[in-house]
């Protein structure tokens, strides 16, 4: 089975992102070069030899609903039960707890790993994850002391809660309610629909974060709580007990992740006999204060979301590159060494514009890689500085703020990019199911969807994350960006062709775009900046991703590196002047068709 690209992983990982100058400063002293070079050729090989196997199984078969049980596909209780032990679940788990407390980094390379082998495995452990961190960081000692070990070594799962049939990206519309008991304790009641991994028999134990209202809830986003609601009550021992009020209705029937279950949740049916109708749960955090605590989660599943869109990218990649290098149709004018045509064909690598689709799907591929293990680094380096040095940690927490949409946007964006672009290399070969090419693009698909679609990421980022500081971080990291390109043009290196003159455009356009967005809000043009929002994420993702690629070549000046480098600059890159154009004037045309969109659906 092909192998995630361990020595692309590490190199994007410790050089680019910087983790071997934050492991120098003496920030991660659990963390050493040798150590993360390690872990990552273990993953690796687990993830190649373990995991990807199955994943044409879990594709083909998908996950089986019966009277309320979900069966896995062959094979998948098992894989699952080797992972655990082999203590990949825990890997950035709170030491206190049993977790190894190695960062999010490091995770977040290890989860490309696995979903470059098998996105819909990977899917469980990331909501395991996102639960541990809300819990660690809301919970009240009693929860953790009870669920955060099981949680944390992956005996027991985590869920995140959310959706409902009337309340998707608008919370606000959420309607399950919580009552409160006597003994501290609440009934949880409502429908929850999307609920990834809400039912399975991976795990002893299913632990559901649920948003729910009190009776005297205010309105809106504030006035919704978390809940931490069990599939089985645990028993004194802190065994599973009896059975909680809460069960699967349903599993969607979807385009891709067939082996991720996709549930229907209820809760408090009164579907367990001789108990008082309600789910149990317990609050996490306040009081009409849930969605903080949930935004934790979803802050970790948002970074993890991204993660799925690189391995996916890099798997759709590998997966065309072989292709490219064995098929063989026409003949190219230009053949790599021992290449040369064959019965009068030539491998189709040669002809220019496959090479061309590659290269793109390579460009976009690290560029994703790049700007997530950027936002991870920053991540842990807010955490590392904490209380010691406030004012760094600020500085890192709000370049990780910065990033979060970015990596989960744009590398999403380019996973169904590059995954398409991967059906196109295989041809019709791509179009039937035998290559595994159409699956990765099914699998993609949802990803700009989960965890906030795209469009609320670019939201997110202009009204929120840009403004930061008065503009100081998203200042900050552009200063980054423009340094690599001074070092760039100082280079003065033939071989980076129009590299320097190609990204230092791109970093101009997205100032220009910043400083323009930036002053409609401070104007009140929220409704202007908003429209602009997409094509700025967009523009930000290749400007830095341009960057950050250029960052490793200077680095490392491998001739296929430099080569990557100058084809993203010159032949990507370069969108980001119309992306310019589009957020500083697309707002009024948008605006004109959008009347008229309006009245022709009313008509």
């Amino acid at each position: 089975m092909p192998q995630p690209p361990v020595r692309e992983i590490a190199f994007t990982l410790r050089t680019i992102a910087g983790l071997d100058a934050a492991m120098a400063e003496g920030l991660f002293p659990d963390l050493a070069p040798d150590l993360v070079d390690a872990v990552l050729d273990e993953a690796a090989k687990f993830a190649a030899e373990r995991m990807a196997p199955l994943d044409a199984i879990g594709d083909q078969v998908g996950a089986n609903f019966e009277n309320g049980a979900v069966t896995m596909p062959e094979g998948w209780r098992e894989l699952y039960r080797d992972w655990t032990a082999g203590g990949w679940n825990a890997i950035a788990g709170p030491a206190d707890y049993g977790g190894q407390e190695l960062g999010t980094a490091l995770a977040a390379a290890v989860a490309e790993m696995w979903n470059f082998a098998s996105m819909p495995f990977a899917l469980g452990p990331l909501l395991t994850a996102g639960a541990v961190e809300a819990l660690d960081k809301h919970g009240s000692e009693g929860l953790k002391r009870i669920y955060l070990e099981k949680l944390v070594s992956g005996t027991w799962a985590g869920t995140m809660n959310l959706t409902e049939p009337q309340a998707g990206s608008d919370l606000a519309a959420l309607r399950s309610r919580a009552e409160r008991r006597d003994d501290g304790s609440y009934r949880i009641f409502g429908q929850k629909i999307y609920i990834t991994y809400g039912e399975h028999d991976l795990t002893e134990n299913i632990i559901h974060l649920v948003l729910a209202r009190l009776p005297d809830a205010p309105a809106g986003v504030k006035g919704i709580s978390l809940f931490l609601v069990p599939k089985f009550l645990p028993d004194e021992a802190g065994a599973p007990g009896r059975r909680n009020d809460v069960f699967c209705h349903s599993i969607e029937h979807k385009l891709g992740i067939h082996a991720s279950p996709t549930c229907t949740m209820l809760f408090g049916e009164g579907t367990v006999d001789g108990a008082e109708p309600g789910a149990i749960g317990w609050l996490v955090g306040e009081e009409n204060r849930g969605l903080a605590c949930m935004f934790t989660m979803m802050n970790n599943a948002r970074l993890m979301v991204g993660m799925e869109g690189v391995g996916l990218a890099d798997a759709a990649y590998g997966k065309a590159l072989a292709y490219a290098a064995e098929r063989r149709q026409g003949r190219a004018t230009r053949l790599a060494p021992g290449a040369e045509p064959a019965g009068g064909m030539s491998p189709i690598l040669g002809h220019p514009d496959v090479a061309r689709m590659l290269l793109t799907m390579k460009g976009l591929t690290e560029a994703s890689r790049a700007i997530a293990f950027s936002c991870a680094v920053a991540i842990d380096r807010a955490r590392a500085y904490g209380a010691s040095d406030p004012d760094k940690a600020k500085a890192w927490q709000e370049r990780a703020n910065l990033l979060t949409p970015i990596a989960k946007a744009f590398s999403t964006d380019a996973a169904c990019e590059v995954a398409s672009l991967g059906i196109q290399v295989h041809g019709g070969m791509g179009f039937v199911e035998e290559t595994g090419a159409a699956r990765l693009l099914r699998n993609a698909r949802i990803t700009p969807i989960y965890e906030g679609t795209n469009g609320i990421q670019a939201i997110d980022l202009v009204t929120r994350k840009i403004g930061q500081s008065g503009g100081e971080a998203v200042s900050a990291f552009i200063g980054e960006l423009e340094a690599i390109v001074t070092e760039l043009t100082g280079r003065n290196a033939p071989d980076f062709g129009e590299t320097a003159v190609c990204l230092a455009a791109a970093t101009a356009d997205l100032t220009a775009a910043t400083d323009f967005l930036l002053e409609l809000l401070r104007s009140g043009e929220t409704d202007t900046a908003l429209a602009g929002a997409a094509p700025y994420l967009k523009l930000f993702g290749l400007a830095a991703g341009g960057a950050l690629i250029a960052k490793g070549a200077l680095a490392e000046a491998d001739p296929e590196r430099v080569a990557l480098c100058r084809f993203v600059a010159e032949n990507l890159v370069p969108e980001t002047a119309a992306l310019r154009r589009t957020v500083r004037f697309g707002a009024a045309s948008l605006a004109a068709a959008h009347d008229l969109l309006a009245a022709k659906a009313q008509s």
